[in-house]
């Protein structure tokens, strides 16, 4: 259930962005945590959904409260991750693009594992892709001019016809669901003509003109891939609304994770995200990835959709990929700075990684795996922000030899969801090492914690936990250190960390 706040101006700017919680009893509350169930190199073996379904019970009791499942629907083709989406209303469902279930299962396992989230009183968000359609049942003659793919705004050439891939017919499903087919009159534009077969081009459609505003970065980055969608088309604005509102009913979702928000009309995503709200009435969760490491970047868009949704804390990840790469050389007293979790920490859903971010994609960046406790101990402990764990640092990403962090990030979420509460203390003070407190509170018994990290020798620091834990005897939950700390009758502690590495201390 979404915890609600009471003051009018947090209700008009932060709408339902407080973080999801899972409800541990009548009276008490358990902080909110999602898992994003995927990685990019997941077996297309349709297995997904049905391990999905067996590990709600696991997932819960390890503190996870909301998971993001991967785009649901039909891709170009089985292997598909997801992100070449070919048919919205396809849930696994009908036979299209040679197969009826996608890499994840059916749509019938899906909505099975859905109700065991539930059940374990556990959030579903679901991965919405509106950008751009892939993977057309034919190809049609439509006139265009060649624009540069580093400023899409300058033509390059004149107008010619191409033959494009923009008849989605969707022939397995017919009418099911909507009657509503798409032609070159609901895009933009391509980056392919199948007539020429060159690569490296992107072409305007010479009636329409890029949507705007989006993000400036090639002058306008309306198009990314595939077919784009037109959001200045009132009938495609239509469609993806009735849409949205079918998604959300049709899954009982909680909520969207909605993909590449940069390149679609701002005004648009803002409108969407509320129509859905009120055609479902649901007080539905929604987190937008916008991918910019400017601060200012994401808070111009969130000023743009009248702060309706969260954002992905991607200047944090850079920060912490940053610190990783450093060689003990990064100032550990700014990790935290032009972060969404320092200056938004209502908006900002913070990560380490992702499946962008993972070896190999178009976005690696993927945080050094001696760092990456720290990276989590940062999430996972402090008071800001609505934490993500990845898939693939938990489970394990195998085709890349990514080991599998199950065992040391359960550790942090059970400080998580034991011990972080209450009014936090930052002592982010030392080039090397870096800590925080939280003092704990009535509703959780034996709460509280004291963590640092760093990425020097080692060091300690002391640092005040509350005068209600005078006299305790804490441990550090993660193992890293064997020596207990005794709080003082003033509410202080002397904690120590190894070199390279974080500490979780809490209340034996």
């Amino acid at each position: 259930m979404a915890k609600r706040w009471i003051s009018a101006f947090f209700v008009m700017m932060c709408a339902v962005l407080i973080f999801p919680i899972q409800q541990a009893s009548a009276s008490t509350s358990i902080n909110g945590t999602m898992m994003q169930y995927f990685e990019w190199y997941l077996p297309n073996d349709g297995s997904l959904w049905n391990n999905l379904n067996n590990d709600a019970s696991h997932l819960k009791n390890i503190g996870i409260t909301g998971v993001w499942i991967p785009p649901a629907y039909k891709g170009q083709g089985q292997s598909d991750v997801g992100y070449g989406v070919y048919d919205m209303y396809d849930l696994d469902e009908f036979n299209q693009k040679g197969t009826v279930r996608t890499k994840y299962g059916t749509k019938a396992q899906l909505q099975s594992a859905i109700s065991s989230l539930h059940n374990n009183q556990i959030q579903v968000y679901g991965d919405t892709v509106l950008n751009h359609r892939m993977g057309a049942d034919a190809t049609q003659w439509y006139n265009a001019v060649e624009v540069d793919p580093n400023n899409r705004n300058n033509t390059t050439s004149g107008a010619y016809d191409i033959q494009a891939w923009t008849v989605f017919n969707f022939p397995g499903r017919g009418n099911t669901y909507s009657s509503f087919k798409w032609d070159a009159s609901d895009f933009d534009g391509v980056d392919w003509d199948q007539s020429r077969q060159l690569s490296g081009r992107v072409y305007r459609f010479t009636n329409k003109g890029w949507d705007w505003e989006v993000d400036g970065q090639n002058g306008n980055y309306d198009y990314l891939m595939g077919a784009d969608v037109d959001y200045d088309n009132s009938a495609v604005v239509a469609e993806t609304k009735n849409w949205g509102n079918w998604f959300v009913n049709t899954l009982n979702l909680d909520g969207m994770r909605i993909d590449a928000v940069k390149h679609i009309k701002f005004s648009f995503m803002s409108n969407f995200v509320n129509s859905v709200r009120n055609s479902t009435g649901k007080n539905l969760f929604a987190v937008g990835e916008y991918w910019n490491n400017s601060l200012g970047a994401l808070e111009n868009y969130e000023n743009k959709v009248g702060w309706n949704m969260s954002l992905f804390d991607v200047p944090l990840h850079y920060r912490l990929q940053d610190a990783s790469n450093s060689s003990g050389n990064y100032d550990m007293r700014y990790l935290f700075d032009s972060t969404m979790m320092q200056n938004h920490p209502v908006q900002a859903v913070t990560f380490v990684d992702n499946h962008d971010t993972e070896p190999g994609q178009s976005l690696q960046s993927f945080v050094q795996s001696w760092f990456k406790p720290l990276a989590y101990a940062s999430i996972l402990t402090r008071e800001q922000g609505y934490p993500c764990v990845f898939y693939g640092d938990y489970y394990g990403i195998p085709s890349k030899g990514v080991p599998a962090g199950k065992t040391w990030i359960d550790k942090l979420l059970q400080a998580r969801k034991n011990n972080a509460y209450g009014t936090q203390h930052d002592y982010l003070d030392d080039a090397n090492v870096i800590g925080w407190t939280r003092e704990g509170d009535s509703s959780h018994p034996n709460s509280g914690l004291a963590t640092l990290i760093d990425d020097g020798p080692g060091g300690d620091k002391w640092m005040y936990v509350g005068t209600s834990h005078a006299n305790q005897t804490w441990y550090d939950i993660t193992g890293n250190r064997t020596d207990k700390v005794t709080i003082d009758s003033n509410g202080w502690g002397h904690f120590y960390v190894n070199g390279g590495s974080d500490s979780v201390y809490v209340p034996q």
